[in-house]
């Protein structure tokens, strides 16, 4: 069944989710950047837990992936809401995994990254591409955000893997920024330079931009003991819940046109 945006002529030939475009990764690092921190006042500094900060995050997610996935058109808050939400979530489920469940970081990475392939598998399996230009039905948007999902869980992982100097690799907050943005340069580079796939290199940029994302969070709220700067998180929550919000508001945004794809 093709979903609204489809079925409404006016909308037929856009997605539901911007375009790609230098605004679109500068806003998308800094949600994730804002899904650690917002993640870490919950769970730490409200002392909730992490199965607790879970559930909550994922009621918030249910909620605005609702609205989402309902909605005829692309609404720039309420996409940006939605990922900001899956960070979140990501990041407390992540700590879950990781520290509850005692599978540690080498484990909780190895589920995740066996999951986000899984998923992506499914989906060109089904479907036949996991294009962002080809989310023309509710079953492509169904694993677009459980892709993205669990590219956010996947993230969170990866980065406190990187990041952590007894159970990890020991690159500090700095370290492991500094190594996940080396490797957005080579998917610039393979962008530019190359031919390769569009669709692969922008899930690698987006998966990518979540480790990244999550060793500045940890950065910006850490100890200075552990190699952070000890801001509180609930200012640097709110500072960039504002640099988000300015940024949806200046930056351009337009909806992602569908490719159109003859289906039986």
């Amino acid at each position: 069944m093709h979903s609204p945006a489809v079925r409404d002529g006016h909308h037929a030939d856009l997605a539901k989710v911007p375009a790609v475009t230098l605004g679109f990764w500068i806003i998308k690092i800094l949600a994730t950047t804002l899904g650690e921190t917002a993640g870490d006042t919950v769970t730490m500094s409200m002392n909730l837990g992490y199965l607790a900060g879970t559930g909550v995050f994922a009621a918030l997610l249910a909620l605005a992936l609702a609205a989402q996935i309902r909605a005829s058109r692309f609404h720039p808050f309420l996409f940006w809401t939605v990922i900001v939400a899956t960070t979140t979530v990501g990041t407390t489920l992540a700590d879950l995994c990781d520290r509850s469940l005692g599978i540690g970081y080498a484990g909780g990475s190895a589920l995740l990254c066996a999951l986000l392939a899984a998923t992506l598998f499914a989906w060109h399996r089904s479907l036949g591409s996991v294009s962002i230009r080809r989310l023309d039905t509710r079953a492509a948007e169904i694993f677009y955000w459980l892709t993205i999902l669990f590219s956010q869980t996947l993230g969170t992982a990866l980065g406190d893997w990187v990041a952590d100097p007894d159970t990890g690799w020991g690159f500090g907050y700095g370290g492991g920024a500094a190594l996940f943005g080396a490797g957005l340069l080579v998917v610039v580079a393979l962008y530019l330079w190359t031919r390769t796939s569009r669709t692969a290199l922008f899930w690698a940029a987006f998966i990518l931009t979540r480790p990244l994302g999550a060793t500045v969070g940890d950065y910006l709220d850490k100890p200075v003991a552990a190699g952070g700067l000890a801001l509180s998180r609930y200012a640097a929550s709110g500072a960039l819940v504002a640099g988000l919000l300015l940024l949806v508001l200046v930056l351009p945004q337009r909806a992602e046109r569908l490719e159109r794809v003859a289906r039986d």
